[in-house]
């Protein structure tokens, strides 16, 4: 998984996950999934420029809440390293997958964040977010 094709960027996206996506919660996280349409542009015509290479998308969100710098990137490393073991956990890889770490996120180790992502994203809500009509 190449780290640079595999998160998300964009200001817009983030906001997109976050406003259109559902949300789940864990003991120390915050996911927001957003499935990615089936063809763009999308009906809002917001993106015409997506070009996906396999995979789901990954954003996060360490405030300092959770500690200083250096607690924040170490957060930041293990939540990523959790999300490569854990994508294959999302129902399809066409995803943008947003994570917000709670304050708790600063003791936690990277399989015990990994656990908490895969609880999330195999969650009713997360699942029921998937199984889109494709008439639509």
């Amino acid at each position: 998984m190449s780290a640079d094709s595999t998160r998300l960027k964009r200001s817009s996206d983030f906001t997109r996950t976050l406003d259109k996506g559902v949300r789940v919660s864990a003991r120390d996280l915050s996911i927001s999934v957003a499935p990615l349409p089936a063809r763009w542009p999308d009906p809002s015509g917001v993106r015409t420029d997506v070009v996906e290479f396999g995979g789901p998308r990954l954003g996060l969100i360490v405030s300092k809440k959770v500690g200083n710098a250096v607690v924040r990137h170490a957060v930041a490393r293990r939540l990523r390293h959790a999300f490569a073991g854990s994508a294959n956990a999302l129902p399809s890889s066409d995803a943008y997958v947003v994570v917000r770490a709670r304050p708790g996120a600063a003791t936690c180790s990277a399989t015990e964040l990994e656990q908490q992502l895969r609880r999330g994203f195999t969650h009713r809500k997360v699942i029921a977010a998937f199984d889109v009509d494709p008439a639509r």
